[in-house]
């Protein structure tokens, strides 16, 4: 992006991609500037390491001033917010950060992966191997991934990787994201209905993803999971003159908590678990194909792949006993890690505790969807911040309501962190995992502190 230097505005800066996106845009030269009313880590230490936090936190419409280029609009910003009035009243250029990532990607090829889950493994696999390859790419993913200093590269490189997220671009652009970025390449991994707050309906969200699929240009291609049902009816879907691809799990042997993938009777060693990542592998692999990457390379590569940061990450290993870490909240994503960790030492006892904190998951309307999503766990236990319901104006929940829909009279509640705490700290870990799937924070609970206390 060189030449392309502009003064540029974040309104809502504390994002996971909108403070990768500053950062990325400052070092090429831009001057950057940014506003948000809460900005928790990791972006506070990021954007204040790369001189971006804001002074204070909190909307000043005086830092819109005419000079400024344009405004890239942030999702948690309202339609009210008086940065965003003040931006409209001077006719300066919004974006949101979809549609400012493909003004940036007009002339790239652009491979765009969707899904309910998934998404964020596939496409940190198939940066990985690129990068281990030397492949020149750019990328725009949203998770942290070992090797990479930022979520976002935008350069003069003939390629980009996304990652498609379903949920809308902003409040003036109130479209999914992965329809902004109008790919060449797609790929769903499945469709798991999600996000009821803004998809009040199962329809409503799958046809979301139908709408992606119609979108692949003629001479385009499009990738899908064979083995999800959703997948397989959207992806089968005659479309002119597109290449339609199924793919699936790979195969693998797993061998004393160890999984390996297997191919021409070579065995691969894996860093990462669990039957959902052996399609993401699958995924990853058939989509690399397309561009050039061999199978003899992608394996090559794959067997140093770590994973993502926060799925299914293992924190701490000793003994008999694992503490693993996933970003897991929708309930097949809930389903899928708790199975994978299961799996891989079925002769532990699991301990899987799920936090509820997203509006569809605390929904009571939509919490039956979760009905055995903790089944394999010998443990199973959930928990919700009172505080975090009334926030969200939604009816008040019981131990009962969660007991019901999780369909089990097992299911321990917690609505304490303290409580969540000392349970867990009073508990043996001989021969146990935890699992703790969350896209929260179990109200603050500092898992680096947890596992000290944990005794094995």
């Amino acid at each position: 992006m060189p030449g392309d230097r502009k003064r540029i505005h974040f309104i809502a800066v504390g994002g996971s991609v909108m403070h990768n996106l500053a950062i990325a845009l400052k070092r090429v030269g831009n001057h950057v500037s940014g506003s948000d009313d809460e900005i928790f880590e990791p972006a506070r230490s990021a954007l204040k390491a790369n001189g971006l936090l804001p002074d204070e936190e909190g909307w000043f419409p005086e830092k819109i001033t005419p000079d400024i280029d344009e405004v890239i609009l942030g999702m948690h910003a309202q339609v009210d917010n008086p940065e965003l009035l003040k931006a409209q009243e001077l006719g300066i250029p919004i974006r949101s950060f979809p549609e400012f990532i493909f003004e940036r990607s007009r002339d790239k090829q652009r491979i765009v992966i969707a899904g309910s889950h998934g998404k964020t493994t596939i496409t940190a696999i198939i940066i990985h191997v690129l990068n281990y390859l030397n492949r020149k790419f750019d990328y725009v993913i949203g998770a942290r991934v070992k090797g990479l200093d930022l979520t976002v590269r935008l350069s003069d490189a003939p390629i980009i990787v996304i990652e498609g997220d379903e949920y809308l671009s902003s409040r003036l652009d109130p479209v999914p994201k992965f329809i902004r970025y109008r790919h060449h390449i797609g790929l769903i991994s499945g469709v798991a209905w999600d996000h009821a707050n803004v998809f009040p309906t199962e329809e409503d969200y799958v046809r979301q993803f139908d709408t992606f699929c119609d979108q692949t240009p003629k001479g385009g291609i499009l990738l899908y999971c064979e083995q999800d049902p959703m997948a397989v009816m959207i992806g089968k879907k005659e479309r002119t003159d597109v290449t339609a691809i199924g793919y699936k799990s790979l195969p693998h042997v797993v061998e004393k908590g160890v999984a390996y993938l297997t191919y021409e009777k070579e065995r691969y060693p894996l860093k990462i678990f669990g039957s959902h990542n052996y399609l993401n592998l699958g995924g990853a692999r058939e989509l690399l194909r397309r561009i050039g990457v061999t199978y003899e390379q992608f394996y090559q590569a794959i067997t140093s792949f770590e994973g993502a940061s926060g799925r299914l990450e293992v924190v701490a290993s000793k003994n008999s006993m694992s503490v693993i870490r996933d970003f897991a909240h929708a309930p097949s994503k809930v389903r899928a890690s708790v199975k994978a960790v299961r799996d891989l030492h079925p002769d532990r006892e699991l301990v899987a505790c799920l936090e509820l904190h997203t509006y569809s998951s605390l929904s009571k309307s939509y919490l039956p969807q979760y009905k055995h999503a903790l089944r394999n766990a010998q443990q199973k236990l959930v928990y919700f911040d009172p505080r975090t319901v009334e926030a969200k104006r939604l009816e008040p929940l019981s131990e009962s309501d969660i007991r019901d829909a999780f369909g089990s009279e097992s299911v321990r509640v917690f609505t304490s962190r303290d409580e969540l705490e000392r349970y867990l700290s009073e508990q043996s870990w001989r021969n146990k995992d935890l699992l703790l799937m969350s896209s929260g924070t179990f109200g603050g609970l500092s898992v680096d502190q947890l596992v000290p206390n944990l005794k094995d």
